[in-house]
């Protein structure tokens, strides 16, 4: 019998969005309540501890994964978009570079450009997340009661318009710049350091660069990321007036109101939850390229 042909057609270029997509779904399905965590922080509601004891005794362990459908849908399209780009990305740059590897620098670079495409796909489901995790913090009378993240869209969409679907749309492309660059090159340098340098296998490898690698995605996008949940779930007040006119502003009166230091809140648990998370989608990424080596796929 002769050799089995290779897949060809569009698989070769699909498959690194597909499995981009997966690993970051099947790691959002763990570090979902440690999300949920944060974001409540985030609006205040206490520390960590705090939250987790209230939201245990008033609400039950299901609101740990309230928002998960919007959850995955990120990841079906954010991480899809930005692991899938970032693949092609440094493989066209190799071309260009006559195979050698790639500098810190264009890395960077790759890093920044699939971060911004990611961003600007999953934009509308981090929003409809966004909204579905704060939505218990609201008011009675002022909750959306989304049932899920589909419902959170069409509801978004039909309320308030479809460009409202992008709204907050310019720091969340921005935090994704920043975290894929801090996540991409920070990784790479890191699993260089630990193999070559302090000779680590595998496993202690992958553990040690991706908590670098979370360390430094958390430091560069937290503070970006505080922007955006507070643009993402502003609602205007009796006079319908909203509290910030766009992300600038939203920054600078948090500069003045709370300092640095306020762009910070909740990095303890942000850090806890960026680390795991880089680590198992890299972790389910190359279970992923085993498995279909294995299958020949």
């Amino acid at each position: 019998m002769g050799e089995k042909p290779k897949s060809g057609g569009v698989w070769p270029t699909v498959k690194p969005f597909v499995n981009g997509g997966s690993s970051g779904m099947l790691a959002t399905c763990v570090i979902q309540p440690i999300d949920m965590i944060k974001v409540r922080i985030q609006l205040g509601q206490g520390s960590a501890a705090e939250v987790t004891k209230n939201m245990l005794k008033n609400e039950g362990f299901g609101a740990f994964y309230k928002g998960l459908s919007a959850g995955l849908l990120r990841q079906a399209t954010y991480t899809t978009a930005r692991l899938g780009s970032f693949s092609i990305l440094t493989k066209k740059a190799v071309e260009a570079n006559e195979g050698k590897p790639l500098p810190l620098y264009q890395k960077a670079l790759c890093g920044l450009t699939a971060g911004a495409i990611g961003a600007t796909v999953g934009s509308p489901a981090d929003l409809a997340l966004i909204r579905m995790q704060a939505d218990a913090t609201l008011p009675a009378a002022q909750r959306r009661n989304y049932t899920n993240a589909f419902h959170a869209l069409s509801r978004i969409a039909a309320d308030e318009g479809i460009l409202a679907l992008w709204k907050g749309a310019g720091p969340t492309v921005v935090r994704a710049m920043a975290l894929n660059m801090g996540m991409l090159a920070s990784y790479d340098q890191s699993v260089e350091f630990f193999r070559d340098n302090l000779g680590m296998g595998e496993a202690a490898t992958v553990v040690g660069a991706s908590s670098v690698s979370g360390f430094f995605a958390s430091a560069c996008s937290l503070p970006f990321d505080y922007v955006k949940t507070q643009i993402q779930k502003m609602q205007p007040d009796a006079e319908g007036k909203l509290p910030y006119s766009g992300s600038f502003d939203c920054a600078m009166k948090t500069l003045k109101a709370g300092g640095p230091f306020k762009f910070y809140t909740g990095f303890p648990v942000y850090c806890v939850r960026i680390a795991p998370h880089v680590m198992m989608t890299w972790i389910f990424l190359n279970q992923i390229k085993k498995v279909e080596e294995k299958i020949g796929l």
